[in-house]
Protein backbone atom coordinates (compact mmCIF):
# COMPACT_ATOMS: atom_id res chain seq x y z
CA UNK A 1 0.00 0.00 0.00
CA UNK A 2 2.30 2.69 -1.16
CA UNK A 3 1.94 5.85 -3.17
CA UNK A 4 4.93 6.40 -5.44
CA UNK A 5 4.35 10.16 -5.66
CA UNK A 6 7.09 12.26 -4.18
CA UNK A 7 6.33 14.25 -1.07
CA UNK A 8 7.37 17.91 -1.10
CA UNK A 9 6.71 20.49 1.63
CA UNK A 10 3.80 22.85 1.00
CA UNK A 11 4.90 26.28 -0.15
CA UNK A 12 2.26 27.98 1.95
CA UNK A 13 3.51 26.30 5.10
CA UNK A 14 7.10 27.34 4.65
CA UNK A 15 6.59 30.91 5.77
CA UNK A 16 4.85 30.08 9.00
CA UNK A 17 6.24 26.78 10.22
CA UNK A 18 9.50 24.89 9.82
CA UNK A 19 8.89 22.03 7.35
CA UNK A 20 9.19 18.47 8.60
CA UNK A 21 12.28 16.50 7.74
CA UNK A 22 11.76 14.53 4.51
CA UNK A 23 11.56 10.82 5.01
CA UNK A 24 13.89 8.60 3.05
CA UNK A 25 12.48 5.91 0.81
CA UNK A 26 14.37 3.31 2.81
CA UNK A 27 14.06 2.71 6.56
CA UNK A 28 15.98 5.28 8.52
CA UNK A 29 19.22 4.18 10.17
CA UNK A 30 20.61 5.64 13.37
CA UNK A 31 22.56 8.78 12.57
CA UNK A 32 26.25 8.64 13.41
CA UNK A 33 27.29 11.79 15.28
CA UNK A 34 29.74 13.89 13.30
CA UNK A 35 33.18 14.12 14.79
CA UNK A 36 34.28 17.66 15.73
CA UNK A 37 37.63 16.89 14.14
CA UNK A 38 36.01 16.62 10.71
CA UNK A 39 34.32 19.97 9.98
CA UNK A 40 32.42 20.39 6.75
CA UNK A 41 33.92 22.52 4.10
CA UNK A 42 32.27 25.92 3.73
CA UNK A 43 32.46 25.51 -0.03
CA UNK A 44 30.60 22.19 0.08
CA UNK A 45 27.71 22.51 2.57
CA UNK A 46 25.54 19.48 3.22
CA UNK A 47 21.94 20.37 2.27
CA UNK A 48 18.85 18.80 3.78
CA UNK A 49 17.82 15.71 1.89
CA UNK A 50 15.43 16.50 -0.92
CA UNK A 51 14.56 12.90 -1.69
CA UNK A 52 10.95 11.81 -1.94
CA UNK A 53 9.09 10.91 1.17
CA UNK A 54 8.18 7.26 1.28
CA UNK A 55 4.54 6.41 1.17
CA UNK A 56 5.24 3.03 2.70
CA UNK A 57 5.08 2.16 6.38
CA UNK A 58 7.73 3.54 8.62
CA UNK A 59 9.06 1.84 11.71
CA UNK A 60 9.21 4.30 14.60
CA UNK A 61 11.93 2.34 16.27
CA UNK A 62 14.34 2.86 13.39
CA UNK A 63 16.67 5.66 14.24
CA UNK A 64 15.99 9.15 15.54
CA UNK A 65 12.93 11.07 14.40
CA UNK A 66 12.82 14.37 12.48
CA UNK A 67 12.84 16.37 15.68
CA UNK A 68 16.21 14.93 16.72
CA UNK A 69 17.67 15.45 13.26
CA UNK A 70 16.34 19.00 13.13
CA UNK A 71 17.92 19.68 16.51
CA UNK A 72 21.27 18.49 15.20
CA UNK A 73 20.91 20.78 12.17
CA UNK A 74 20.14 23.77 14.38
CA UNK A 75 23.17 23.09 16.57
CA UNK A 76 25.52 22.70 13.60
CA UNK A 77 25.85 26.41 12.57
CA UNK A 78 26.81 27.41 16.10
CA UNK A 79 29.44 24.66 16.28
CA UNK A 80 30.88 25.63 12.89
CA UNK A 81 30.95 29.28 13.94
CA UNK A 82 32.91 28.37 17.05
CA UNK A 83 35.49 26.67 14.84
CA UNK A 84 35.67 29.70 12.56
CA UNK A 85 34.03 27.99 9.60
CA UNK A 86 30.81 30.07 9.68
CA UNK A 87 30.76 33.83 10.35
CA UNK A 88 29.37 34.76 13.80
CA UNK A 89 26.48 36.65 12.18
CA UNK A 90 25.17 33.42 10.65
CA UNK A 91 25.10 31.77 14.07
CA UNK A 92 23.06 34.70 15.46
CA UNK A 93 20.64 34.42 12.55
CA UNK A 94 20.31 30.69 13.19
CA UNK A 95 19.47 31.33 16.86
CA UNK A 96 16.83 33.87 15.84
CA UNK A 97 15.35 31.40 13.36
CA UNK A 98 15.27 28.75 16.10
CA UNK A 99 13.36 31.12 18.41
CA UNK A 100 10.83 31.87 15.67
CA UNK A 101 10.48 28.15 14.99
CA UNK A 102 9.76 27.44 18.66
CA UNK A 103 7.10 30.14 18.77
CA UNK A 104 5.52 28.79 15.59
CA UNK A 105 5.61 25.28 17.07
CA UNK A 106 3.88 26.48 20.25
CA UNK A 107 1.21 28.23 18.20
CA UNK A 108 0.67 25.09 16.13
CA UNK A 109 0.31 23.05 19.32
CA UNK A 110 -2.29 25.45 20.72
CA UNK A 111 -4.29 25.53 17.47
CA UNK A 112 -4.37 21.76 17.01
CA UNK A 113 -4.94 21.25 20.73
CA UNK A 114 -7.94 23.56 20.59
CA UNK A 115 -9.36 21.63 17.65
CA UNK A 116 -8.93 18.26 19.38
CA UNK A 117 -10.53 19.66 22.55
CA UNK A 118 -13.80 20.45 20.74
CA UNK A 119 -15.45 17.02 21.33
CA UNK A 120 -14.99 17.03 25.14
CA UNK A 121 -15.99 20.69 25.28
CA UNK A 122 -19.11 20.07 23.20
CA UNK A 123 -20.14 17.14 25.41
CA UNK A 124 -18.87 17.79 28.94
CA UNK A 125 -19.54 21.53 29.08
CA UNK A 126 -23.19 20.78 28.31
CA UNK A 127 -23.62 18.11 31.02
CA UNK A 128 -24.48 20.46 33.94
CA UNK A 129 -27.25 22.00 31.80
CA UNK A 130 -29.11 18.73 31.06
CA UNK A 131 -31.61 18.98 33.96
CA UNK A 132 -32.37 22.57 33.01
CA UNK A 133 -32.87 21.61 29.36
CA UNK A 134 -35.34 18.94 30.41
CA UNK A 135 -37.33 21.40 32.51
CA UNK A 136 -37.20 24.35 30.13
CA UNK A 137 -38.31 22.34 27.09
CA UNK A 138 -40.83 20.24 29.09
CA UNK A 139 -39.42 16.86 28.09
CA UNK A 140 -38.33 13.81 30.15
CA UNK A 141 -34.69 13.26 31.00
CA UNK A 142 -34.38 10.56 28.32
CA UNK A 143 -35.27 13.10 25.61
CA UNK A 144 -32.67 15.51 26.94
CA UNK A 145 -30.10 12.68 26.86
CA UNK A 146 -30.81 12.23 23.15
CA UNK A 147 -29.19 15.60 22.49
CA UNK A 148 -25.91 14.10 23.77
CA UNK A 149 -26.34 10.95 21.70
CA UNK A 150 -26.98 13.04 18.57
CA UNK A 151 -23.76 14.98 19.11
CA UNK A 152 -21.76 11.76 19.57
CA UNK A 153 -23.20 10.25 16.39
CA UNK A 154 -22.36 13.44 14.51
CA UNK A 155 -18.79 13.42 15.79
CA UNK A 156 -18.36 9.81 14.64
CA UNK A 157 -19.95 10.10 11.19
CA UNK A 158 -18.57 13.57 10.45
CA UNK A 159 -15.00 12.31 10.60
CA UNK A 160 -15.72 9.86 7.78
CA UNK A 161 -16.69 12.83 5.61
CA UNK A 162 -14.15 15.47 6.66
CA UNK A 163 -11.11 13.17 6.59
CA UNK A 164 -11.34 12.11 2.91
CA UNK A 165 -12.36 15.67 1.94
CA UNK A 166 -9.11 16.96 3.45
CA UNK A 167 -7.16 14.43 1.37
CA UNK A 168 -8.82 15.77 -1.78
CA UNK A 169 -9.09 19.53 -1.18
CA UNK A 170 -6.26 20.12 1.31
CA UNK A 171 -6.52 20.64 5.05
CA UNK A 172 -7.51 24.30 5.36
CA UNK A 173 -10.64 24.48 3.20
CA UNK A 174 -12.60 21.57 4.75
CA UNK A 175 -11.43 22.66 8.22
CA UNK A 176 -12.67 26.23 7.77
CA UNK A 177 -15.98 25.04 6.29
CA UNK A 178 -16.51 22.56 9.12
CA UNK A 179 -15.63 25.03 11.88
CA UNK A 180 -17.87 27.72 10.37
CA UNK A 181 -20.71 25.18 10.34
CA UNK A 182 -19.95 24.38 13.99
CA UNK A 183 -20.32 28.05 14.93
CA UNK A 184 -23.64 28.38 13.08
CA UNK A 185 -24.96 25.12 14.55
CA UNK A 186 -24.11 26.33 18.04
CA UNK A 187 -26.09 29.53 17.48
CA UNK A 188 -29.00 27.45 16.17
CA UNK A 189 -28.86 25.25 19.29
CA UNK A 190 -29.04 28.35 21.48
CA UNK A 191 -32.20 29.44 19.64
CA UNK A 192 -33.86 25.98 19.45
CA UNK A 193 -37.54 26.20 20.55
CA UNK A 194 -38.11 22.44 21.08
CA UNK A 195 -36.18 19.36 22.17
CA UNK A 196 -36.53 17.79 18.72
CA UNK A 197 -35.07 20.90 17.08
CA UNK A 198 -32.25 20.99 19.59
CA UNK A 199 -31.47 17.32 18.92
CA UNK A 200 -31.29 17.97 15.18
CA UNK A 201 -28.96 20.94 15.57
CA UNK A 202 -26.77 18.99 18.01
CA UNK A 203 -26.37 16.34 15.31
CA UNK A 204 -25.26 19.06 12.88
CA UNK A 205 -22.92 20.50 15.52
CA UNK A 206 -21.26 17.09 15.91
CA UNK A 207 -21.02 16.53 12.16
CA UNK A 208 -19.31 19.87 11.55
CA UNK A 209 -17.18 19.88 14.70
CA UNK A 210 -15.73 16.51 13.70
CA UNK A 211 -13.69 18.32 11.04
CA UNK A 212 -11.56 19.88 13.76
CA UNK A 213 -10.39 16.71 15.46
CA UNK A 214 -9.94 14.59 12.32
CA UNK A 215 -8.05 17.22 10.32
CA UNK A 216 -5.88 18.11 13.32
CA UNK A 217 -4.55 14.53 13.34
CA UNK A 218 -3.99 14.68 9.58
CA UNK A 219 -2.01 17.93 9.93
CA UNK A 220 0.23 16.26 12.52
CA UNK A 221 0.81 13.39 10.07
CA UNK A 222 1.68 15.86 7.31
CA UNK A 223 4.31 17.61 9.39
CA UNK A 224 5.84 14.89 11.57
CA UNK A 225 6.93 11.29 11.36
CA UNK A 226 8.31 8.63 13.63
CA UNK A 227 9.24 9.63 17.15
CA UNK A 228 8.48 13.31 16.55
CA UNK A 229 4.86 12.45 15.75
CA UNK A 230 4.48 10.35 18.90
CA UNK A 231 5.87 13.23 20.98
CA UNK A 232 3.47 15.68 19.38
CA UNK A 233 0.45 13.45 20.02
CA UNK A 234 1.49 13.19 23.66
CA UNK A 235 1.60 16.99 23.82
CA UNK A 236 -1.88 17.22 22.29
CA UNK A 237 -3.10 14.83 24.98
CA UNK A 238 -2.08 17.45 27.56
CA UNK A 239 -4.62 19.87 26.08
CA UNK A 240 -7.36 17.39 25.21
CA UNK A 241 -6.95 15.79 28.66
CA UNK A 242 -7.40 19.10 30.47
CA UNK A 243 -10.59 19.88 28.52
CA UNK A 244 -12.76 17.26 30.31
CA UNK A 245 -11.54 18.63 33.65
CA UNK A 246 -12.42 22.23 32.92
CA UNK A 247 -15.49 21.78 30.70
CA UNK A 248 -18.04 20.80 33.41
CA UNK A 249 -16.70 23.50 35.72
CA UNK A 250 -16.94 26.11 32.98
CA UNK A 251 -20.45 24.92 32.11
CA UNK A 252 -21.51 25.21 35.74
CA UNK A 253 -20.12 28.73 35.99
CA UNK A 254 -21.92 29.76 32.80
CA UNK A 255 -25.21 28.54 34.33
CA UNK A 256 -24.69 30.87 37.27
CA UNK A 257 -25.10 33.87 34.99
CA UNK A 258 -27.38 32.60 32.24
CA UNK A 259 -29.50 29.60 31.24
CA UNK A 260 -28.61 26.53 29.18
CA UNK A 261 -28.70 28.53 25.96
CA UNK A 262 -25.68 30.48 27.16
CA UNK A 263 -23.59 27.27 27.05
CA UNK A 264 -24.10 27.09 23.28
CA UNK A 265 -23.26 30.75 22.89
CA UNK A 266 -19.93 30.11 24.63
CA UNK A 267 -19.28 27.06 22.43
CA UNK A 268 -19.99 29.14 19.31
CA UNK A 269 -17.62 31.84 20.56
CA UNK A 270 -14.87 29.23 21.05
CA UNK A 271 -15.52 27.91 17.55
CA UNK A 272 -15.40 31.41 16.06
CA UNK A 273 -12.06 32.07 17.78
CA UNK A 274 -10.66 28.86 16.29
CA UNK A 275 -11.94 29.84 12.83
CA UNK A 276 -10.12 33.17 13.01
CA UNK A 277 -6.89 31.63 14.28
CA UNK A 278 -6.93 28.89 11.63
CA UNK A 279 -7.66 31.46 8.93
CA UNK A 280 -4.71 33.65 9.91
CA UNK A 281 -2.12 31.31 11.39
CA UNK A 282 -2.52 27.72 10.21
CA UNK A 283 -0.90 27.12 6.82
CA UNK A 284 -1.83 24.48 4.29
CA UNK A 285 0.21 21.34 5.03
CA UNK A 286 -0.88 19.10 2.14
CA UNK A 287 0.64 20.13 -1.22
CA UNK A 288 -1.65 20.09 -4.25
CA UNK A 289 0.51 17.42 -5.93
CA UNK A 290 -0.24 14.97 -3.14
CA UNK A 291 -4.02 15.41 -2.99
CA UNK A 292 -6.40 12.73 -4.14
CA UNK A 293 -8.30 13.68 -7.29
CA UNK A 294 -11.18 11.21 -7.08
CA UNK A 295 -14.58 11.65 -5.47
CA UNK A 296 -16.55 9.45 -3.10
CA UNK A 297 -15.51 6.28 -4.90
CA UNK A 298 -11.83 7.13 -4.52
CA UNK A 299 -12.35 7.87 -0.81
CA UNK A 300 -14.09 4.53 -0.25
CA UNK A 301 -11.36 2.68 -2.13
CA UNK A 302 -8.75 4.45 -0.03
CA UNK A 303 -10.47 3.42 3.20
CA UNK A 304 -10.90 -0.14 1.97
CA UNK A 305 -7.21 -0.25 1.16
CA UNK A 306 -6.33 1.06 4.63
CA UNK A 307 -8.47 -1.58 6.32
CA UNK A 308 -6.79 -4.26 4.17
CA UNK A 309 -3.50 -3.34 5.86
CA UNK A 310 -3.35 -5.85 8.70
CA UNK A 311 -1.01 -3.76 10.86
CA UNK A 312 -3.02 -0.54 10.44
CA UNK A 313 -6.23 -2.37 11.33
CA UNK A 314 -4.53 -3.83 14.39
CA UNK A 315 -3.58 -0.42 15.73
CA UNK A 316 -7.03 0.93 14.84
CA UNK A 317 -8.73 -1.84 16.85
CA UNK A 318 -6.27 -1.46 19.71
CA UNK A 319 -7.00 2.25 20.03
CA UNK A 320 -10.76 1.86 19.51
CA UNK A 321 -11.20 -0.92 22.07
CA UNK A 322 -9.02 0.89 24.61
CA UNK A 323 -11.21 3.95 24.09
CA UNK A 324 -14.25 1.76 24.82
CA UNK A 325 -12.80 0.98 28.25
CA UNK A 326 -12.21 4.70 28.81
CA UNK A 327 -15.70 5.68 27.67
CA UNK A 328 -17.34 3.05 29.86
CA UNK A 329 -15.62 4.73 32.80
CA UNK A 330 -16.93 8.15 31.75
CA UNK A 331 -20.47 6.79 31.35
CA UNK A 332 -20.67 4.67 34.49
CA UNK A 333 -18.44 6.37 37.06
CA UNK A 334 -20.94 9.08 38.18
CA UNK A 335 -23.52 6.43 39.05
CA UNK A 336 -21.07 3.84 40.41
CA UNK A 337 -19.15 6.19 42.67
CA UNK A 338 -22.08 8.25 43.94
CA UNK A 339 -25.01 5.82 44.07
CA UNK A 340 -23.23 2.55 44.89
CA UNK A 341 -20.11 3.66 46.79
CA UNK A 342 -21.61 6.75 48.42
CA UNK A 343 -19.29 9.48 47.12
CA UNK A 344 -20.59 13.03 47.32
CA UNK A 345 -20.75 15.12 44.14
CA UNK A 346 -17.73 17.07 45.36
CA UNK A 347 -15.76 13.88 46.03
CA UNK A 348 -16.71 12.51 42.62
CA UNK A 349 -15.56 15.73 40.94
CA UNK A 350 -12.24 15.52 42.79
CA UNK A 351 -11.70 11.87 41.77
CA UNK A 352 -12.65 12.65 38.17
CA UNK A 353 -10.09 15.45 38.16
CA UNK A 354 -7.37 13.20 39.63
CA UNK A 355 -8.01 10.56 36.96
CA UNK A 356 -7.86 13.17 34.20
CA UNK A 357 -4.57 14.43 35.62
CA UNK A 358 -3.32 10.82 35.56
CA UNK A 359 -3.93 10.39 31.84
CA UNK A 360 -2.31 13.77 31.14
CA UNK A 361 0.72 12.99 33.33
CA UNK A 362 1.37 9.62 31.71
CA UNK A 363 0.88 11.15 28.29
CA UNK A 364 3.61 13.64 29.10
CA UNK A 365 5.82 10.88 30.52
CA UNK A 366 5.39 9.12 27.20
CA UNK A 367 6.25 12.16 25.09
CA UNK A 368 9.02 13.70 27.19
CA UNK A 369 10.81 10.65 28.59
CA UNK A 370 9.93 7.35 26.90
CA UNK A 371 9.66 8.29 23.22
CA UNK A 372 13.13 8.01 21.66
CA UNK A 373 14.41 5.84 24.47
CA UNK A 374 11.95 2.94 24.38
CA UNK A 375 10.35 1.53 21.19
CA UNK A 376 6.77 2.72 20.77
CA UNK A 377 5.38 -0.82 20.57
CA UNK A 378 7.03 -1.69 23.88
CA UNK A 379 5.49 1.35 25.58
CA UNK A 380 2.12 0.49 24.05
CA UNK A 381 2.41 -3.10 25.31
CA UNK A 382 3.26 -1.86 28.80
CA UNK A 383 0.24 0.46 28.74
CA UNK A 384 -2.02 -2.46 27.77
CA UNK A 385 -0.58 -4.57 30.60
CA UNK A 386 -1.06 -1.71 33.05
CA UNK A 387 -4.68 -1.13 32.04
CA UNK A 388 -5.32 -4.88 31.89
CA UNK A 389 -4.11 -5.34 35.47
CA UNK A 390 -6.38 -2.49 36.57
CA UNK A 391 -9.43 -4.06 34.90
CA UNK A 392 -8.73 -7.43 36.54
CA UNK A 393 -8.49 -5.71 39.94
CA UNK A 394 -11.73 -3.79 39.30
CA UNK A 395 -13.54 -6.98 38.27
CA UNK A 396 -12.34 -8.77 41.42
CA UNK A 397 -13.38 -5.86 43.63
CA UNK A 398 -16.82 -5.34 42.11
CA UNK A 399 -17.71 -9.06 42.15
CA UNK A 400 -16.77 -9.28 45.85
CA UNK A 401 -14.38 -12.21 45.49
CA UNK A 402 -12.45 -11.05 48.57
CA UNK A 403 -15.37 -9.33 50.26
CA UNK A 404 -16.86 -5.88 49.92
CA UNK A 405 -14.40 -3.06 49.25
CA UNK A 406 -14.78 0.65 49.78
CA UNK A 407 -14.48 3.65 47.52
CA UNK A 408 -10.71 4.13 47.92
CA UNK A 409 -9.60 0.81 46.34
CA UNK A 410 -12.10 1.22 43.50
CA UNK A 411 -10.96 4.78 42.83
CA UNK A 412 -7.33 3.60 42.82
CA UNK A 413 -8.08 0.96 40.21
CA UNK A 414 -9.89 3.48 38.00
CA UNK A 415 -6.99 5.92 38.34
CA UNK A 416 -4.50 3.26 37.17
CA UNK A 417 -6.79 2.41 34.26
CA UNK A 418 -7.10 6.04 33.16
CA UNK A 419 -3.39 6.74 33.58
CA UNK A 420 -2.47 3.80 31.36
CA UNK A 421 -4.52 5.35 28.55
CA UNK A 422 -1.84 8.04 28.36
CA UNK A 423 0.56 5.36 27.12
CA UNK A 424 -1.87 3.58 24.78
CA UNK A 425 -3.74 6.25 22.83
CA UNK A 426 -0.90 8.48 21.50
CA UNK A 427 1.30 5.52 20.53
CA UNK A 428 -1.48 3.49 18.87
CA UNK A 429 -2.58 6.54 16.85
CA UNK A 430 1.02 7.36 15.88
CA UNK A 431 1.78 3.82 14.77
CA UNK A 432 -1.40 3.66 12.69
CA UNK A 433 -0.80 7.01 10.98
CA UNK A 434 2.83 6.15 10.21
CA UNK A 435 1.50 3.40 7.96
CA UNK A 436 -0.50 5.88 5.85
CA UNK A 437 1.43 8.98 4.73
CA UNK A 438 -0.45 8.93 1.41
CA UNK A 439 -3.96 9.03 2.97
CA UNK A 440 -3.60 10.70 6.36
CA UNK A 441 -7.07 12.26 6.27
CA UNK A 442 -8.86 8.98 5.56
CA UNK A 443 -6.74 7.15 8.13
CA UNK A 444 -7.48 9.81 10.75
CA UNK A 445 -11.19 9.53 9.93
CA UNK A 446 -11.18 5.77 10.43
CA UNK A 447 -9.31 6.10 13.73
CA UNK A 448 -11.66 8.75 15.12
CA UNK A 449 -14.87 7.13 13.90
CA UNK A 450 -13.94 3.70 15.24
CA UNK A 451 -13.18 5.13 18.67
CA UNK A 452 -16.44 7.06 18.95
CA UNK A 453 -18.56 4.20 17.57
CA UNK A 454 -17.00 1.53 19.80
CA UNK A 455 -17.30 3.90 22.76
CA UNK A 456 -20.96 4.54 21.95
CA UNK A 457 -21.60 0.77 21.84
CA UNK A 458 -19.85 0.18 25.17
CA UNK A 459 -21.62 3.05 26.94
CA UNK A 460 -25.11 1.51 27.34
CA UNK A 461 -23.68 -1.92 28.26
CA UNK A 462 -22.44 -0.65 31.64
CA UNK A 463 -26.03 -0.37 32.90
CA UNK A 464 -27.51 -3.64 31.66
CA UNK A 465 -27.60 -5.26 35.14
CA UNK A 466 -29.50 -2.46 36.85
CA UNK A 467 -28.62 0.20 39.38
CA UNK A 468 -27.19 -1.84 42.25
CA UNK A 469 -23.96 -3.28 40.87
CA UNK A 470 -20.73 -2.04 39.26
CA UNK A 471 -19.91 -5.45 37.75
CA UNK A 472 -21.08 -4.50 34.21
CA UNK A 473 -18.69 -1.53 34.13
CA UNK A 474 -15.73 -3.67 35.20
CA UNK A 475 -16.73 -6.50 32.84
CA UNK A 476 -17.00 -4.15 29.84
CA UNK A 477 -13.62 -2.63 30.67
CA UNK A 478 -11.95 -6.03 31.10
CA UNK A 479 -13.44 -7.38 27.84
CA UNK A 480 -12.48 -4.27 25.85
CA UNK A 481 -8.88 -4.27 27.06
CA UNK A 482 -8.56 -8.03 26.48
CA UNK A 483 -9.77 -7.61 22.89
CA UNK A 484 -7.42 -4.64 22.42
CA UNK A 485 -4.47 -6.76 23.56
CA UNK A 486 -5.49 -9.60 21.24
CA UNK A 487 -5.73 -7.18 18.29
CA UNK A 488 -2.30 -5.76 19.11
CA UNK A 489 -0.63 -9.17 19.38
CA UNK A 490 -2.55 -10.93 16.61
CA UNK A 491 -2.60 -8.18 13.96
CA UNK A 492 0.26 -5.79 14.74
CA UNK A 493 2.71 -8.57 15.68
CA UNK A 494 5.25 -6.12 17.10
CA UNK A 495 8.03 -8.70 17.37
CA UNK A 496 8.22 -9.04 13.58
CA UNK A 497 9.97 -6.76 11.12
CA UNK A 498 7.50 -4.55 9.22
CA UNK A 499 7.18 -4.29 5.44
Amino acid sequence: MTNPGSRQPAASAADALPPPEPISAVPAQPVEPQSPAEPQSAAEPQPRSAGPRSAGPQSPADGPGPAAEAGAERAEPAALSARGTVPPGESTASAAALTRGRRAGLLLTLILGGLTALPPLSIDMYLPALPEVSGALHVPAASAQLTLTACLIGLAVGQLVAGPMSDRFGRRRPLLIGMTGYVLAGVACALAPTAATLTGFRLVQGLTGAAGVVIARAVVRDMYDGLAMARFFSTLMLISGVAPILAPVLGGQVLRFTDWRGVFVILSAIGLLLVLVVLRKLPETLPAAQRHKGGLGEALRSMRGLLADRVFTGYLLTAGLAFAALFSYVSASPFVMQEIYGASPQTFSLLFMINSIGIVAFGQLNGKVLVGRVPLDRVLAFGLCMVGAATVALLVMTTGVFGKVGLAPLATGLCVLMSGMGLIMPNANSQALMRTPHAAGSASALLGTSQFLVGAIASPLVGVAGEHTAVPMALVQFSAVLLAALAFVGLCRPWRARD
